[in-house]
Parts: structure tokens; sequence; C-alpha cells
């Protein structure tokens, strides 16, 4: 059985360092990560989604990032369950971090001085339909000399 996630995105607000009563760190936090999809004449939407990491990984998630910042999450969907003081059961389902990685200074201006772009400082668009240069299936046939360099 498999369970892993990795997400992209941006922290919606500091994260904060807490402990449990046994003295373990603990941060929660959440990761807007923008969809792929963005409906014709409409806004890209985000999802929110929530994380919690553990020990040095919570500590080091409060040392480094900040709100805005991107964060590339790596761990494993956790569902868990409570019943409140009314008897209700309520549900939870978070990223359980496992590794966690900078993407870049998250509000980095570009070349040009505007802000947005990516972590890298220049704006990409991937191209919306793949492009196919005379290739069968997006190879290119190679001639195989018997005279390899190596």
């Amino acid at each position: 059985m498999l369970n892993r996630a990795v997400i992209m995105g941006r922290l919606t607000k500091d994260p904060e360092l807490k402990q449990t009563q046994s003295g373990i760190s603990v941060c929660s936090f959440t990761v807007a990560v923008d969809r792929s999809f963005v409906p014709q004449g409409g806004e890209r939407q985000a999802d929110f989604i929530n994380c919690v990491a553990w020990r040095g990984t919570a500590e080091f998630i409060c040392k480094w990032f900040t709100k805005g910042r991107l964060i590339n999450v790596v761990g494993s969907i956790q569902t868990r369950h409570w019943d409140d003081q009314e008897g209700k059961r309520h549900y939870s389902t978070e990223i359980v971090a496992d590794e966690i990685n900078f993407c870049g200074d998250g509000k980095r201006e570009n070349s040009d001085g505007n802000g947005g772009g990516n972590a890298y400082g220049g704006a990409y668009n991937a191209p919306s339909t793949p492009q196919n240069n005379g290739e069968e299936g997006g190879f290119v046939t190679v001639d195989i000399d018997d005279d390899l360099p190596f």
C-alpha cells in the first residue's frame, strides 16, 4: 500500500510552534495550492490544504517560513475524527509532513520590477497543447553509430 502526498503552494499565514503536554513540537499550517484548470472567463481557484508537522520538521517550518512563502510539502494523508462537547462527530483530513523543501523566496519580483511570476523571478507559461514537430509520439528517431565514444 502507498500513502504519499506531494504539494507545493503558499502558506496562508505565519506558522506557530506549539508544544504538546509531553513537550513535543507541533505545527499546523495551511497551504494554498492553485488548481491547474482555469474556467473560461473565470479566475484561477485554489485548494486550501491542511498540514501538520512534528518535532524537528515543525521547528524548521516555524524558523524559516512565513505567510506567503512558497513551500513544498511531502508526506502522507491522515484522517482523524473526534466528538465535540455536544456529541457531534467532526472529521479532519490533513497531510502529515515528512519532508519540507524551499521553493524560492516566494515573493521575488520579476526582472522588470513587476511582482508575480514563479519563484525563479520570471514568468513561464507551459504550452496548452503538446507540440509535435513531425516525430512519432513525441520521440525523435536517432541514428545509432557503432563507434560510441565510451
